[in-house]
């Protein structure tokens, strides 16, 4: 699929935090937010690592990890958090490329299989599902990404990667929303790119 194919295809990367998983009412809400904005816009999710990526921070604590090993163990952390989003939203579908969105359900990307034909991003821990889900947005043409961050984050700008700034194009507008700030996520889903 083209990259201009793409970008008719997805107005919007939501960015989904592992963080939301420790309030199960907060984590919800957050999935309806995105399944009614995606009724009227064209949503593509991406996960965190949450306590999937967790478990390899843990490994790579304890063993050592060479930094290839620990990123593709991250990323697989996030397709496992992709199938527990999308098990848990109505009309979702995990995706591992683009050319699988299709109309009438929500992609939920399980971001391994597509970033490991291209591994377009340095293996480093600097290097999170924020900033996969910023270049994630710019190949897809999307022209906002929503960086949903756990709850009672006091300033969620301060809660993203260090390379986040450098992973997101000039021409996608990052918004960064505590998750319980659903009205704030309201209006930024509902908002036009």
């Amino acid at each position: 699929m083209s990259s201009a194919d793409d970008a008719s295809q997805v107005d919007c990367v939501v960015k989904v935090g592992g963080g939301l998983l420790a309030n199960a009412a907060v984590f919800d809400a957050v999935l309806a937010a995105v399944a009614e904005a995606a009724r009227s816009r064209r949503v593509v999710v991406v996960p965190g690592g949450g306590p999937f990526a967790d478990a390899v921070r843990g490994v790579d604590a304890r063993f050592g990890l060479p930094d290839s090993a620990a990123h593709w163990m991250a990323v697989l952390a996030m397709d496992q958090y992709a199938h527990l989003i999308a098990a848990r939203m109505a009309g979702a579908a995990v995706i591992h490329r683009p050319c699988e969105i299709a109309a009438g359900c929500i992609p939920v990307l399980a971001p391994y299989a597509w970033l490991r034909d291209v591994d377009p991003l340095p293996h480093s821990w600097d290097v999170t599902s924020d900033s996969i889900a910023a270049w994630v947005a710019g190949r897809l043409g999307a022209r906002r990404l929503i960086l949903v961050k756990p709850p009672g984050v006091e300033r969620p700008d301060e809660a993203i990667d260090p390379y986040f700034a450098r992973a997101l194009p000039a021409d996608v507008e990052a918004t960064i929303v505590a998750a319980d700030r659903i009205e704030a996520l309201r209006s930024a889903l509902s908002r036009s790119g």
